[in-house]
């Protein structure tokens, strides 16, 4: 039963004071224990509990702000399924639907959850965590493509995914009416109640459709700030006439703010943008002028002549006082930061007013699974209601499949394999099965299915068909032989009869059909053919006996021969035939014959070096020289500095770790040598330094754009994920910095200097150490406790991450005065929704700023001071590759290409022609501005 329905039945038989209008709203309490009316809204509210969601459980969510909805909240497995609500609707009707997330707590997990939304097969969002107390609010306009929708949770990247409540909103008929409709959805990205008296959001009873208006007051991170001096708060009492398009509260409208200085100006951050957006800017004249008093203004930033140059005069556009006026920006590109403001006129004498925006994102509507496929999947689960496959949700395909079908990655979806072994399926197999085009493979066996074998002549691509162990009977069909891809055939254990189709019996099938009492085959079936198979197959196996033989005896004549050599000519290059361990490297810190590397003897290092001849860098660990062997390669030669307990215990380090661990984004070792008192690692040389040198470098070399700087960072990151998850047990790199990530000839980077890494126990959380590193990079927390994790690494790479964005140093009294050090300095800026004062000055004008934050709020998430809040190298990796996509104009939401609006040239947005833009064309499935 649809929740809608299932609703209509809870409002007939509640005893609550609901009245009937209000009934076609649905409120559910995820993770709630029983249904109840807010005291607050007076609303009902439905548990999720038992019919409307089977899976997941029920958790307190400990931290309460006051709403009954918020005390709990519903978790789902952390898997690779979908979870779905399905909400009953009216085809062509437009709702509201809105899903909330407040954590509470973060338990026992190690990360704040990170996953994504979806509304049928759209990607709604995806919600990132950051606060355990927040409330996340997503808010989707929709027309209802059908009788039901679906909204899903799934794919979660960090911890585990929930959900707090989920909302149905019926809107009026006309309201948020737009002429793609069919094609787009409208996400909510803000709903702004300028003036308003408290921080207290508006929103049912106040507002009729139970929208929600955020007050300008409750100021987040990085919203609403750029606030212009002189604004003031404005307020009345006598009612507003809001019969307009989009009917807002009229308690909204009895507040604003007014720039007594001539001007409004805000600035806020708009998720998921830059994007085509529709906006709605909310007018109304609350004060009584006098009569020689005038308020006009033009929309001053941002700037285009199509609104810009329009003046507006509220009292006269909306035909008097305490009258909305609501222009409307119909589809206009809006960056992630909306810088906007109000400027008066100079035939004004008061400033300009605002009571109210409301700014949503077109977000295409995705195909869902073909219809055809989805009617055949309905039939199949009909055939077993009691069985788990009958309980799968939302889309078959998207954004997961269903366990039991596997699916195509085309628009729209369509199912390539069915495998519903053993599933307790009773019936018929439905006819409609012929329809699926691109199944390949069907499992249908140890069933009771019943009948005669299925049409299937219209699957080409079917590969692979298991129907035995049923009971199903009567003939096969002839043309299963001439089926151009089947491979399998498995039928045995049946009732069938007749016949076996002589195609089937050449051998290009594989099929079986044992234990069909009444099927059989034409005598004499060519036992001459299996005999000489035999045959021949016996003859081969024979021969290849003699040949591997053959072969290990000349490959072990080789090795003696070649070990008899060697001792002739001694020790020149020595190769390991065997693994390094933990037992071999601490003992005496000895390598010669450990077999960790390859070993270069000191005078084949003199000749390559010229002595030792040119210097290219120095570290901790000691000098670096340049190198060219005798093949013609170019290395990076360094000699320890001293031999003391404490270098050479880093010299084993690395050698024994690098001997064993390779990867396209670490710098790798060569080879080693233990020669008269010296100790020296050789490694592959690296043309263009490190990324210290062209960040903080002579101005001169400082060159590089941000695109270099995020492939960069992506590399680092790469190789960072490689030590941590790809190496068992895993490695803690413990001095990341700019000056150990190293640049090649084609400026990809590499890590390098493993002196100071450690291998995690395989049975512990952290380890135990004296903590190591360089000042400006060190974890905070890694420093109070000596508890060592791959969270140390993240925090240092956060640092990396700030210089990349900021060009600036870690540490630096001149930079950052009282601040001391770039964390502390940037995350105040960042924290303000000033991220231009961070940014490198070579960067500015040539960078995005969407690409620059998505980096600074990773960075920022990276340097959290307790690391349980840092993400994983996987997550910033992703974060790095979504910034470089925006960046390079391939994010999704940028993928709207340019249409001609002709077909929708004569459509008039709301009351006058203020800040109208006309509607484009759709008839390639894309959207984009068209101004007049």
């Amino acid at each position: 039963m649809g929740l809608y329905s299932h609703f209509l039945v809870l409002c007939l038989f509640s005893v609550s004071s609901v009245i009937c209008q209000v009934t076609e709203f649905i409120s559910i309490d995820c993770g709630g224990t029983s249904n109840y009316t807010d005291p607050i809204t007076g609303l009902a509210w439905i548990s999720d509990n038992g019919t409307i969601m089977k899976y997941g459980k029920s958790s307190e969510a400990q931290i309460s702000n006051g709403n009954m909805q918020y005390q709990r909240r519903r978790d789902f497995p952390i898997d690779s399924n979908k979870y779905c609500y399905t909400l009953g609707t009216k085809e062509r009707r437009r709702y509201l639907v809105r899903a909330t997330f407040q954590y509470g707590s973060l338990e026992n997990e190690d990360a704040y959850p990170k996953f994504d939304l979806y509304l049928d097969t759209t990607r709604w969002s995806t919600v990132v965590v950051l606060e355990a107390a927040r409330v996340y609010v997503k808010e989707m306009i929709i027309r209802a493509p059908s009788s039901s929708i679906d909204v899903c949770i799934c794919c979660a990247t960090t911890g585990s995914p929930f959900i707090s409540s989920l909302e149905l909103r019926p809107l009026n008929l006309s309201m948020y009416a737009t002429d793609f409709e069919d094609d787009f959805f409208l996400e909510v990205a803000a709903r702004v109640n300028f003036g308003a008296l408290s921080k207290d959001v508006i929103r049912y009873p106040d507002d009729p459709y139970d929208r929600i208006w955020d007050s300008d007051l409750a100021k987040r991170q990085n919203y609403l700030v750029g606030v212009a001096p002189g604004t003031a708060r404005i307020n009345t009492s006598k009612h507003v006439d809001t019969r307009t398009r989009e009917y807002p509260p009229v308690k909204v409208m009895q507040t604003a703010v007014v720039g007594t200085e001539g001007m409004l100006s805000y600035r806020l951050n708009l998720e998921d943008f830059p994007a085509n957006a529709r906006a709605f800017a909310y007018f109304a004249e609350i004060q009584d002028l006098g009569g020689n008093e005038t308020r006009k203004f033009k929309l001053q930033q941002p700037y285009s002549p199509d609104y810009s140059n329009a003046v507006v005069n509220i009292a006269e556009n909306a035909n008097g006082s305490y009258t909305l006026y609501e222009p409307s920006y119909m589809n206009v590109s809006l960056d992630f930061i909306l810088s906007f403001s109000f400027v008066k006129t100079r035939d004004s004498t008061l400033g300009p007013l605002i009571n109210a925006i409301e700014i949503s994102k077109y977000l295409k509507i995705e195909q869902k699974t073909d219809s055809k496929d989805v009617t055949v999947l309905n039939a199949l689960r009909s055939l077993s209601a009691e069985s788990a496959s009958a309980n799968e949700q939302g889309d078959p395909c998207v954004p997961a499949h269903w366990e039991w079908v596997n699916c195509t990655s085309t628009t729209p979806p369509r199912i390539t394999k069915i495998a519903l072994s053993g599933k307790n399926l009773k019936g018929e197999i439905p006819p409609e099965i012929n329809s699926l085009e691109q199944l390949t493979e069907l499992w249908l066996d140890g069933n009771f299915l019943t009948g005669s074998f299925p049409a299937i002549s219209n699957l080409l691509n079917l590969k692979i068909v298991h129907l035995e162990n049923n009971k199903l009977n009567g003939p096969l069909p002839k043309y299963l032989g001439s089926l151009p891809e089947l491979q399998e055939l498995y039928i045995q254990n049946n009732f069938f009869s007749g016949k076996v189709p002589s195609e089937l019996l050449t051998g290009k099938v594989i099929f079986n059909y044992e234990h069909n009492p009444g099927l059989h085959k034409e005598a004499g079936k060519k036992m001459r053919l299996r005999l000489i198979v035999g045959i021949s197959i016996g003859t081969i196996a024979g021969l290849l006996v003699v040949v591997i033989g053959s072969l290990l005896f000349l490959r072990n004549l080789k090795r003696k021969t070649s070990h008899q050599k060697n001792e002739v000519q001694g020790n020149s290059l020595r190769a390991s035939t065997k693994p390094s361990t933990a037992y071999s490297v601490a003992r005496g810190w000895h390598m010669m014959n450990e077999g960790v590397s390859y070993y270069i003897p000191l005078p084949e290092l003199e000749e390559a070096t010229k002595n030792f001849s040119k210097k290219i860098g120095r570290g901790s660990f000691g000098t670096v020289y340049y190198g060219q062997m005798k093949d013609g390669k170019e290395v990076a030669v360094k000699i320890m500095a001293d031999s003391s307990t404490h270098l050479t215990q880093q010299f084993v380090t690395e050698v024994a770790l690098l001997s064993r661990i390779h990867h396209r984004n670490l710098v790798p070792l060569l080879g080693y040598c233990e020669e008269e008192n010296q100790r020296i690692l050789v490694y592959e040389y690296m043309h263009n330094g490190t990324l210290r040198d062209h960040i903080h470098g002579p101005a001169s070399q400082k060159r590089l754009d941000w695109l270099a700087r995020l492939q960069i960072a992506e590399d680092a990151a790469k190789g960072l994920e490689y030590l941590h998850t790809g190496c068992n047990p895993s490695i803690i790199h413990r001095d990341v910095k700019t000056s150990n990530i190293l640049l090649d000839i084609n400026m990809r980077a590499k890590v390098s200097d493993f002196g100071l890494s450690r291998q995690a126990e395989e049975d512990l959380t952290h380890i135990s150490s004296v903590a190591r590193g360089t000042v400006g990079y060190l974890d905070p927390e890694y420093y109070a406790n000596q508890q060592l994790t791959e969270k140390s690494d993240v925090y240092s790479f956060g640092v990396v991450l700030l210089e990349l964005v900021s060009g600036k140093k870690p540490v630096s009294t001149e930079e950052f005065g009282s601040e001391l050090n770039i964390v502390h300095w940037a995350r105040s800026l960042i924290r303000k929704g000033d991220v231009m004062s961070i940014v490198d000055p070579v960067l500015i004008g040539n960078v995005k700023m969407e690409s620059i934050w998505r980096i600074a709020e990773v960075a920022i998430q990276c340097v959290e001071q307790r690391a349980v809040s840092r993400p994983r190298m996987h997550e910033i990796i992703l974060s790095i590759r979504e910034a470089n996509k925006i960046e390079k104009g391939t994010d999704g939401s940028q993928k709207l290409q340019s249409a001609s609006s002709k077909a929708q040239s004569s459509r008039k947005t709301l009351l006058t022609s203020f800040l109208e833009i006309e509607s484009p064309d759709l008839s390639n499935g894309c959207l984009v501005p068209a101004a007049r």
